[in-house]
């Protein structure tokens, strides 16, 4: 008994339709991570540092003619190198606005750092 199924084929009477073009999702643009800055840095106002404090035993080292160089720095406040040099980027540079030039040595020593006139 061998049976088949016959289908059977209906005409339709509509055109046939042409296919939709595919379309590939885009993903959405994200924003990026951090947003950049444009405009320039505004310098905090100037603040004194209070007298006897490290910051401003600091200060005056670096201020002397013959500055100092990050070991001095470093026994004169008990900070290790990367907070005085923390120090010397944010406190000194950005928040008093002071212009702290780093020069070799002549002798070939340690790096010496200063206030530089204005």
């Amino acid at each position: 008994m061998n049976t088949k199924t016959t289908r059977k084929t209906t005409q339709t009477t509509q055109p046939a339709r042409k296919a939709a073009p595919s379309v590939k999702s885009v993903p959405p643009v994200k924003p990026p991570a951090r947003a950049v800055r444009t405009a320039k840095i505004k310098p905090l106002p100037v603040v004194a540092a209070p007298v006897g404090s490290k910051q401003s035993q600091l200060l005056t080292m670096l201020r002397s003619s013959s500055g100092a160089t990050l070991e001095q720095m470093m026994t004169l406040t008990g900070w290790q190198a990367h907070s005085v040099r923390g120090a010397i980027s944010g406190v000194l540079r950005k928040r008093l606005g002071l212009n702290v030039v780093c020069t070799p040595d002549p002798s070939g020593g340690a790096r010496i750092y200063r206030v530089a006139a204005a």
